[in-house]
């Protein structure tokens, strides 16, 4: 088995509990049999799995949001913790404290996000005497401020990007610096992460506004808005090291990943080692990110990210990430390792459990990440209920890291990621193959999500030769958003789906008590009559289609896509294995499988080509109007997602021009401002700031001329 095939047997009885003295670390010796997770989702469910192997009790808190998520069912002891809001809960520092005690937790792990490289909260935990799974406050602090970092980094010989990381912030003196640097630039905040507080400024026509957007992001995502400047590398590579440090001075690498394709500055496909990359330039790599972690005293797990030039392959330092990072699961499939395992020994006292020697490195790992959103909408994210969820079955090869199931709510409160999907493989080329067909098997209906788009980007040419860069999705954007539409076999195969649901149904074929709750036991339109000749109506994207079915005989029919000119032989029958409805067809001789889904309002066909989610027609009131997914239309502006509304920039009786800001929305990590499409005057105003708002609400009406 790959997954810490390397590491098992039970722990010591003799721990060491890390201290603080001077900002770093000391040891007494303690033992760790309770821990409380400080975060949600997939990761504290990744947690808890590994406490419970290593027979440690685990605590984890929930928000109003999470009470029923699979986190705190899986966990030993589950206390609330808050309202759905972050910062009313999974940031509060002092009520995790609070619960770790009455718990008689002995150690925290705040996974990622959230307190993970909060310096003030490693400090009080330390304070109170609880253990902090994560590194010494002051490699939090330095590495936590870019501009700091990058000056331990200078002094250590680990090369960095050209720059400015000084203290004075204003427009002017930052605008000179981006001159000297050289357009185009990244403005860069200097606390946090994920994106927040990027901007790339091309041109010194640009520098302002952008200027301006990066320090607003920032202080509203981190509490400062101070920034810095680096020259930006226009084909760049994200590669990045995972380092491991123990309290005796040992510092090691696990080798490297690429996390080059991202959308919104956000890692989206992840693999490792990084394709392309010699032998001896791997080594310097991993030098160069055990030294970054030896001039600040690590301890623990950390990322040194670097931009790798895509063509000349020089690299610079760009951060250290001081926490488990998302994607560590590829790390961890071509070492064979735990790497939660190492973070709660380390964190004991315990010394490295490997040699940078006895590291191995084998095969080739990807990471996708699976979330509730539209990448042809701009990759905005969603909200709603997942529907339907059935994924892969999980081997040694192949993980599922989540913390959802089906029916659960995907919360505008957090991250949208559903899941992230990790496989491994002898080569890149196996484990490409194995991540598409994996991609294929994760089945999802009700919610827009990306597994569609990355299906695509597996299977691209450029990817799949390992030229990534940074860039790439904008630079291939023509190839991976193709203009989709089904085809006739398609059609055939949905028609049939719902001609042989409805006889199941009829039928009473199969029907468990679970199946009471099963979205083909509904009240439907074509539920009746399956025998007789119909037809049947489908609407994919914009477009609507007419099926006409003639009955053959049982399983048995002719059917036309284009009102009567072509018809086509069809057969088929419907099974049901585990939380799958199969669809097995014969269309003009050629046989079909597929998986389906149906209730009253969509049907979602899952071939080789990912998910065809057809809405079935439903009556309308008079005077409906329909919302328009870019922000609005003639007469009002909407949401174009599901978020809490942030802020109103207008108010009954303005007049407004094309362009113009009307209202933010925040949502899942992400700020949208929604603008006027025409010249318009406010007539209405139908929410107020802090209400939520769900996807294509009319927020802002105009005035409309009779």
């Amino acid at each position: 088995m790959i997954y810490s095939k390397y590491l098992t047997g039970a722990f010591n009885t003799l721990r060491k509990q890390p201290l603080l003295y001077g900002g770093r670390w000391m040891s007494t010796t303690t033992k760790i049999n309770k821990l409380l997770i400080a975060n949600r989702g997939e990761i504290a469910c990744r947690i808890i799995k590994t406490a419970k192997r290593l027979g440690i009790r685990t605590v984890a808190v929930y928000s109003d949001a999470d009470e029923k998520s699979l986190h705190v069912s899986m966990a030993d002891e589950a206390y609330r913790i808050g309202p759905p809001v972050a910062s009313q809960s999974y940031l509060k520092g002092d009520k995790l404290l609070e619960i770790a005690k009455r718990s008689n937790s002995q150690a925290i792990h705040p996974g990622y996000g959230f307190l993970s490289e909060n310096v003030e909260f490693a400090e009080t935990c330390h304070k109170e005497g609880v253990i902090f799974i994560g590194p010494p406050s002051s490699a939090i602090r330095d590495m936590g401020i870019k501009s700091t970092s990058k000056a331990i980094m200078s002094s250590a010989g680990v090369p960095i990007v050209q720059g400015y990381h000084g203290e004075d912030q204003t427009a002017q003196t930052l605008k000179s610096e981006a001159s000297r640097i050289g357009f185009p630039v990244m403005i860069k905040a200097v606390r946090g992460g994920g994106g927040k507080g990027m901007r790339i400024a091309s041109t010194p026509e640009d520098f302002e506004e952008a200027l301006e957007s990066a320090k607003t992001e920032s202080q509203k995502a981190f509490g400062d808005s101070v920034v810095l400047l680096e020259k930006f590398v226009t084909e760049p590579r994200h590669v990045e090291v995972q380092v491991f440090a123990d309290q005796h001075g040992n510092a090691v690498h696990l080798y490297e990943r690429d996390c080059s394709v991202q959308r919104r500055h956000q890692k989206i496909i992840e693999e490792a080692p990084a394709p392309g990359l010699s032998t001896e330039l791997r080594n310097e790599l991993g030098s160069a990110a055990v030294r970054a972690a030896k001039a600040v005293g690590y301890v623990g797990a950390g990322t040194v990210e670097f931009i790798l030039d895509k063509n000349t392959h020089d690299f610079h330092f760009m951060e250290m990430n001081t926490r488990l990072q998302v994607e560590h699961p590829i790390t961890e499939m071509i070492t064979g390792t735990d790497l939660v395992e190492w973070q709660i020994k380390i964190a004991s006292g315990e010394k490295l459990p490997l040699a940078q020697k006895d590291i191995p490195l084998r095969g080739h790992a990807f990471e996708a990440r699976i979330y509730a959103e539209d990448p042809s909408g701009g990759f905005l994210p969603g909200a709603g209920r997942l529907l339907h969820l059935s994924p892969p079955e999980a081997s040694d090869d192949t993980r599922i890291e989540t913390g959802v199931l089906e029916g659960d709510e995907v919360s505008v409160h957090y991250d949208p990621m559903i899941a992230k999907l990790v496989v491994w493989g002898k080569d890149r080329t196996e484990g490409l193959s194995k991540l598409k067909a994996k991609l294929r098997e994760y089945n999802i209906a009700g919610l827009e999500t990306n597994v569609n788009f990355l299906l695509d980007l597996a299977g691209h040419p450029e990817f799949a030769a390992g030229n990534v860069h940074t860039n790439f999705i904008r630079d291939h954007y023509d190839s991976l958003f193709p203009k989709k539409e089904p085809t006739a076999s398609q059609l055939c195969q949905a028609a049939l789906s719902i001609v042989s649901l409805d006889r199941a149904i009829e039928e009473n074929l199969a029907l468990t008590q679970r199946d009471r709750y099963n979205p083909f036991v509904v009240e439907s339109n074509f539920r009746m009559n399956y025998q007789h000749d119909r037809d049947v109506k489908l609407k994919f994207a914009e477009n609507e289609y007419l099926v006409k079915i003639i009955f053959n005989g049982r399983d048995n029919y002719s059917m036309s896509c284009d009102g009567g000119k072509t018809w086509h032989k069809v057969k088929g029958s419907i099974s049901k294995t585990n939380n799958r409805y199969i669809l097995t067809s014969t269309i003009n001789e050629a046989v079909h499988k597929c998986s389906i889904y149906r209730n009253d309002e969509i049907l979602a066909v899952f071939d080789e080509g990912g998910k065809l989610q057809f809405s079935l027609p439903q009556p309308r009131d008079i005077g409906d109007e329909e919302a328009d997914g870019g922000g609005g239309s003639a007469s009002k502006a909407v949401a174009p997602m599901p978020g809490v509304l942030d802020k109103l920039l207008v108010k009954v009786g303005d007049e407004v021009k094309t362009g113009d800001s009307l209202f933010v929305l925040i949502a899942m990590k992400m700020e949208y401002a929604v603008k006027a499409t025409r010249d318009a005057k406010i007539a209405k105003i139908n929410f107020h700031v802090g209400d939520n708002v769900s996807k294509d609400s009319a927020v802002i009406q105009f005035e409309t001329s009779e």
